[in-house]
């Protein structure tokens, strides 16, 4: 089984035991949708779960719904799938909504996954009488929910993407820097005049980047050894600049967050974030 959709069933659980009723779904905002969609998608591979991990009889898997539904302390010799369903309610913590909820709204203690959504969409996916498939929701909850996780990232980090966009908006005017139809911005500190790269080619450079405030983030230099690898797989900043570059070239090139890591950014880069590298192009190797 899948170590999502035992997460899932754990979520779902823990909401089930603090219900009285069976929760009910409606579809007032974006996030209630995506709340459903979220239930319903994780609810893949959880009958065969129930009958191969938990020995629940097929002919039971309907006290096995019943048992997570209503969450009782409540043991029948007679009814061993309900009793099954029950233990998952036991076992969680009660916490788990909430990680789930924090890998969408990523410090954003304003914003919420619908709870009682998400349990229904897991019910109804669970016992197949939703309205989608659980690909279908799926495919519906990974594009909504980097959609809304974008847009709360956006709202709190709003003040520096402004910084940003600034900081581009005022360094395309000065001396020497080029802005190429994308937005990309580069200056050339040494011209160079070999062979120019392409996608299908490995490329040695040695690089240095930082943050719009200085904050080093990577160096090549640092490491005293230089870097080779395809402009095909880099950000598509730094494919659009090498792919201009002749050998012997050492531009200084400015990444828009659009051309970078965007709102997502990295472990080391905030998300929104303009990307600066000095990038010494010494070789191409075929």
């Amino acid at each position: 089984m899948k170590k999502s959709v035992f997460f899932t069933m754990l979520v779902a659980a823990i909401g089930l035991a603090s219900c009285s009723q069976t929760p009910k779904s409606n579809f007032k905002t974006d996030v209630d949708t995506l709340s459903y969609m979220l239930g319903v998608s994780n609810t893949q591979g959880l009958s065969n779960y129930a009958m191969l991990r938990l020995g629940v009889d097929s002919t039971h898997l309907d006290e096995f719904f019943k048992g997570i539904e209503e969450g009782m302390k409540q043991i029948s010799a007679k009814e061993k799938a309900y009793v099954s369903g029950l233990s998952i309610g036991q076992q969680v913590a009660s916490d788990m909504f909430e990680n789930i909820n924090e890998s969408i709204f990523t410090g954003d203690s304003t914003m919420s996954l619908n709870k009682e959504n998400y349990l229904a969409g897991f019910l109804d996916g669970a016992k197949n009488k939703s309205f989608i498939t659980p690909d279908s929701a799926n495919v519906y909850s990974r594009v909504k929910g980097k959609e809304v996780k974008e847009r709360s990232i956006a709202n709190l980090y709003s003040e520096y993407k402004k910084q940003n966009e600034d900081f581009l908006e005022d360094n395309k005017t000065k001396e020497g820097v080029k802005v190429t139809p994308s937005g990309l911005q580069y200056k050339i500190l040494t011209e160079g005049h070999g062979e120019i790269p392409t996608d299908s080619v490995k490329v040695e450079v040695h690089y240095e980047g930082k943050m719009i405030d200085g904050t080093k983030f990577d160096s090549s230099y640092d490491r005293k050894k230089s870097s080779t690898f395809s402009p095909y797989n880099v950000i598509q900043g730094w494919r659009e600049a090498l792919t201009m570059m002749p050998v012997g070239s050492k531009w200084e090139i400015y990444i828009p967050q659009e051309l970078g890591y965007g709102a997502m950014g990295t472990s080391a880069i905030k998300p929104f974030s303009t990307l600066i590298f000095q990038v010494e192009l010494l070789g191409i190797q075929k």
